[in-house]
């Protein structure tokens, strides 16, 4: 009987006990950076939720916190205190949620406007069934210091899921053996050996189904009728060309009419016909040199 009051008793003071009975916040979501200001969305949670942004420069793998930025109540700050501390001036950011002395995981930022810190790039779904083609480009700041040895690394996954499959590449590159019917994100670091600056900010796409892509039915409903009537127009126009050609140049002559006004007036009627006058010759019948008298 004691033994049950203890444990009673027990039972009742460990909620007390602060942190015991505590979880950590959620994490931020959708954290990104426009022009150096660093924004999430609001804590879904009640509570004192507090936040703290961190920094990472290159080929670093300490994160410090920056200063402007810790513990603070607001859903945004400004890092563009951090640009100064990382080669080429690119750093990685991160924030984490606080509550009580409980952390969230950090969340990595992602920028959406590519620059010399973070890759531009496009998504292209269905070149091949079952793939991704993510559209890189080489021309960027890293890639003419560097060389091929400055590479992107791909980051992908389907929609809703943790990317953590990736693949590096110096330019474009295709991802197959992806689920058909599925939507598939990829997001874009650069990568000098080590990950060099924010990310790009996810973009997804559809994997379309074998056989259900409307396009390629769409273009042969074009061209269909455009090569009937080839077929039926173009051996007409080669018997008229070469059968009809006197019919043709006579279609294409233009009409030949006397104007009314050619003769000024009329024709004189009952002209007398005239003769060449009568020439008088004499006839020679000899003739003798002159002697010329010296």
């Amino acid at each position: 009987m004691l033994f049950n009051v203890l444990c009673v008793l027990i039972a009742a003071q460990v909620p007390s006990v602060p942190g015991l009975s505590e979880v950590p916040p959620a994490p931020p979501l959708n954290v990104h950076v426009d022009n150096w200001l660093l924004t999430w969305p609001p804590a879904p949670e009640k509570g004192n939720v507090t936040y703290t942004v961190q920094y990472s420069s290159f080929d670093s793998h300490v994160w410090t916190d920056v200063p402007a930025c810790v513990h603070i109540s607001l859903n945004s700050c400004p890092v563009i205190s951090t640009k100064e501390k990382g080669e080429h001036g690119c750093v990685m950011l991160r924030v984490q949620a606080e509550r009580r002395g409980l952390t969230s995981t950090p969340v990595k930022a992602c920028s959406k406007h590519g620059d010399s810190c973070t890759p531009d790039f496009s998504l292209t779904a269905g070149a091949r069934p079952g793939s991704l083609t993510v559209l890189l480009s080489r021309n960027h700041n890293l890639a003419q210091e560097h060389g091929d040895h400055a590479r992107h690394r791909v980051y992908y996954g389907k929609e809703g899921e943790p990317r953590q499959e990736y693949v590096d590449a110096v330019s474009s590159v295709t991802i197959a053996e992806l689920q058909q019917g599925q939507r598939y994100c990829a997001e874009v670091q650069y990568l000098y050996f080590t990950p060099v600056g924010l990310g790009a900010c996810a973009q997804c796409e559809l994997i379309p189904e074998a056989g259900k892509d409307s396009k390629p039915s769409e273009v042969v409903a074009a061209v269909v009728p455009v090569v009937v009537v080839l077929f039926f127009l173009i051996p007409v126009v080669a018997y008229f060309l070469i059968f009809q050609r006197g019919t043709i140049k006579q279609w294409l002559r233009p009409p030949c009419q006397i104007p009314d006004d050619f003769l000024l007036g009329p024709f004189p009627e009952n002209l007398p016909a005239s003769s060449p006058p009568e020439e008088h010759c004499l006839v020679i019948s000899s003739f003798s040199p002159e002697e010329r008298s010296e």
